[in-house]
């Protein structure tokens, strides 16, 4: 296990989001270095990834949530073998369906979110966070601790991110990138169908894919000690070996 994992939050929310599931890394695994990186705040979509990079220290494993780990997965492909290994949350290849990945959110639904969001962005991010919340086992209390850690940025930003949900396509990249890779779907995932994680395997069969059954797209926040325990066994493998 090398010692450093760098953990990116989904869209829309900050640092604390993810915060309660670095605690849990930093408490099971004290010679891991956790730090969760904020995403860019650039209102160009084609240079986030530059200036994750240019951020974010060589030689560490990158895990992220959502659009984090659709950014971890094309960092780790630009990084090869600088990146000993990745990890993400429900995260989908691509977030938006396409004619050949039909499971994502339909195309539809999310131009329409879009939409909402360039005419009310907050009242549209408040709504975000009770889909992040849905399916979870108490999906009130959920959804209150999301709606703390919505991060408060420029809405070009945000308009930036979301951009990216929609125009990623981390295909290639996964299959570019051959260090070790643990992709955690939720069973109950209002966002990233459960489905995707059978679409996924079916495309790169010897990655380590697996669904949490009864969880929200809130997985991280939601089922902390779950995630954890799956994430320092997952690292723990290479040195088994």
């Amino acid at each position: 296990m090398r010692d450093r994992l760098i953990l990116l939050p989904g869209w829309a929310f900050s640092s604390a989001a993810l915060e309660p599931l670095a605690e849990l890394l930093r408490d099971r695994e004290p010679r891991l270095h956790v730090e969760i990186a904020p995403l860019p705040t650039l209102e160009r979509p084609d240079a986030w990834l530059d200036e994750l990079d240019a951020r974010l220290p060589l030689d560490s494993w990158l895990a992220g949530w959502s659009l984090g780990g659709m950014l971890a997965t094309q960092l780790a492909a630009r990084r090869g073998d600088s990146c000993p290994g990745l990890i993400t949350l429900c995260s989908n290849p691509c977030f938006r369906s396409r004619d050949d990945w039909p499971t994502a959110m339909p195309a539809e639904v999310f131009d329409a979110f879009e939409a909402a969001f360039q005419l009310g962005p907050e009242d549209t991010l408040k709504r975000f966070s009770l889909l992040c919340s849905r399916g979870a086992y108490d999906p009130r209390t959920l959804a209150r601790q999301l709606q703390v850690s919505l991060l408060d940025q420029p809405q070009a930003a945000s308009a930036a991110g979301l951009r990216l949900l929609a125009e990623l396509d981390g295909r290639e990249s996964l299959q570019r990138y051959v260090g070790p890779q643990l992709h955690l779907f939720a069973g109950s995932d209002a966002l990233v169908p459960a489905a995707a994680a059978e679409a996924l395997l079916a495309c790169l069969p010897d990655v380590e894919v697996d669904v949490l059954a009864s969880a929200s797209h809130g997985l991280p926040l939601e089922r902390a000690d779950d995630v954890a325990t799956a994430m320092l066994a997952f690292m723990g493998e290479g040195e088994d070996d």
